[in-house]
């Protein structure tokens, strides 16, 4: 199996403009993504996708690999695309590596890596959690599935709704990297955004809507993201769950 990993990484964000080249704990955000994208075993490629000079300058420097893309992309899937499809070597599956994960560990890209068959078409991870602050918090992604392991659904809402409040069991969480099987990829891209993506803002709805199947496995680590200025501080305090 031929994995590229890809990391998505663009500077003009709308809640936090220059992310990807902020500092955090010596060293910028890209960096440390890069850095432990770069640890897992089963990529066989991995490269920053970009339309800001100022970041593939960045890259540059550390000794990373980065690629430019256009500026037109609506979201990280178009930019791995793009890669994809520029690409002179032939890849099974790209897996898109969140920019914004500065902790993100080797194991979890290695989990999703080792899951991975010719008939899976979409696939990503999701983590079992029981707080119910969380579990109400509308960042926070959830996601039902079914016994074969294909995603039904995935909502900011709480899904499942437990209707007496005390056969409360938990919620699974979506961890946000994704796999897509290299000939998948370029055909999700062409697709119109769906009622449901238009509902939740979430693009893999897009694909649910459209009859593709998205495969979930099940992850024991957390991911902690950076969205707003303020979670700088509280990546800090818990990096050590994720390192």
């Amino acid at each position: 199996m031929k994995i590229l990993g890809i990391i998505p990484s663009r500077y003009a964000s709308t809640r936090f403009p220059g992310k990807p080249l902020i500092e955090i704990d010596g060293k910028t955000m890209i960096q440390r993504v890069f850095e432990q994208a770069s640890k897992a075993q089963y990529l066989h490629h991995l490269i920053v996708a970009t339309d800001d000079t100022r970041i593939a300058d960045h890259v540059n420097n550390f000794g990373g690999q980065v690629e430019m893309t256009s500026s037109n992309h609506q979201n990280g899937t178009e930019r791995c695309a793009e890669i994809l499809s520029n690409s002179i070597e032939d890849y099974d599956f790209v897996i898109n590596i969140q920019g914004d994960e500065p902790y993100i560990t080797p194991n979890q890209i290695d989990l999703l890596s080792k899951s991975l068959n010719l008939d899976i078409e979409l696939a990503t991870l999701v983590k079992r959690e029981s707080n119910r602050i969380l579990f109400e918090d509308p960042n926070i992604i959830k996601v039902v599935f079914d016994n074969q392991l294909a995603a039904k659904y995935f909502s900011r809402s709480t899904i499942p709704y437990y209707k007496n409040n005390e056969d409360y069991s938990g919620f699974y969480k979506h961890i946000g990297i994704y796999a897509y099987r290299a000939d998948i990829l370029p055909k999700i891209c062409r697709l119109k955004p769906s009622p449901l993506e238009l509902a939740e803002s979430l693009e893999q709805l897009r694909w649910l809507e459209n009859g593709y199947d998205i495969k979930v496995f099940e992850t024991l680590e957390d991911s902690l993201s950076v969205d707003v200025p303020e979670d700088i501080e509280r990546i800090l305090r818990l990096k050590d769950i994720c390192v």
